[in-house]
């Protein structure tokens, strides 16, 4: 991860303190007036293909943001190129980009990206978060994470879990669950999550790592085993069952994330108002409980707590990344 996030700088000769005052009040005052006047014009929230989450929750919160605006917040579909395309925008606040934690992630599957996650974008908000469940088919001899840990660690090798995108969340979290808990479980590729559980249900798969969404029916006809959920907390979604930490491997932790970038060097001011107006979209009862009947759950974070949260991801899951051999 090279790089650092980059700031305008004014460089005074000659030592004026009251100089070098006026202008940073100048910057300073510039900025404030910007974002007094922000928005006059549509917004654009670049994001994945889609149909997939991040295009669900890009579309709702436009929604929410264009009604607050009174300017149309727009969303643009643009896959994995969304993130060079925001990088690459100017920094006024126009051009904003809704993306999972594969953004700070990629750089650690991938070579030669012509973006940095940390120095080309501003951080905007947390916006949402979705645990993985742990689940197992009814057949297996494991009715706890300490079962499942136990009976993998006497037989070796002879488990399989089931993945589909390779570096996606469920993939990670099955390959933090086994470095942490010291057991060979091999991984089966499927092609996406209808696959995958296919894999499960059927038998040719004994384990695997999901959003609450897809299994959720599954577990509640039986046809699944939940064990635990992946998150620090236990988790509204799932209400009962316990986390992965508090039933036999303390530390564990594995959510997917779901956050909104600026390009770099956006006005401070304008990062705050965006800030201010998307927590109250996302605080609104009728948008948390849409984002809870797709499994996840809104943060609505500051600034501050996004950066924080994603240097503690990068420390976390580079060393997970790196010890798997991940690579696209």
């Amino acid at each position: 991860m090279k790089g650092a996030k980059s700031y305008d700088v004014i460089v005074v000769r000659g030592g004026n303190a009251a100089l070098c005052a006026a202008l940073a009040a100048a910057v300073a005052a510039g900025g404030l007036a910007q974002a007094q006047s922000y928005p006059n014009r549509p917004v654009r929230i670049v994001t994945s293909a889609a149909g997939g989450g991040n295009d669900f929750a890009a579309r709702l919160i436009a929604q929410g943001l264009t009604e607050r605006f009174g300017q149309q917040v727009l969303v643009d579909n643009r896959g994995v190129t969304s993130i060079e395309v925001v990088a690459k925008a100017a920094p006024d606040g126009y051009t904003l980009l809704l993306y999972s934690g594969a953004l700070w992630l990629m750089p650690f599957m991938r070579e030669n990206l012509s973006w940095d996650p940390v120095r080309d974008f501003a951080n905007v908000i947390w916006a949402t978060q979705s645990p993985n469940i742990l689940v197992v088919h009814p057949s297996l001899p494991a009715k706890s994470v300490k079962d499942l840990i136990a009976l993998a660690k006497a037989r070796p090798g002879e488990l399989n879990y089931a993945a589909g995108s390779l570096g996606a969340p469920p993939h990670l979290a099955a390959e933090l669950f086994k470095s942490m808990a010291g057991v060979n479980v091999v991984r089966i590729n499927y092609k996406g999550t209808g696959a995958s559980l296919n894999g499960l249900i059927t038998g040719e798969v004994q384990l695997m790592f999901s959003t609450p969404g897809p299994v959720e029916p599954l577990i509640n006809s039986s046809r699944l085993r939940a064990l635990a959920v992946t998150s620090a907390q236990p988790s509204a979604l799932l209400p009962g069952l316990p986390t992965v930490a508090a039933s036999g491997l303390p530390g564990y932790e594995a959510t997917s994330i779901q956050s909104i970038f600026a390009p770099a060097r956006t006005p401070a001011a304008i990062i705050a108002r965006l800030n201010k107006e998307i927590v109250q979209v996302l605080n609104k009862p009728e948008v948390k409980e849409r984002f809870r009947r797709t499994g996840s759950e809104v943060v609505a974070s500051s600034p501050e707590e996004l950066t924080v949260m994603m240097k503690s991801e990068i420390a976390r899951w580079g060393g997970v990344i790196k010890a798997a051999g991940i690579r696209e």
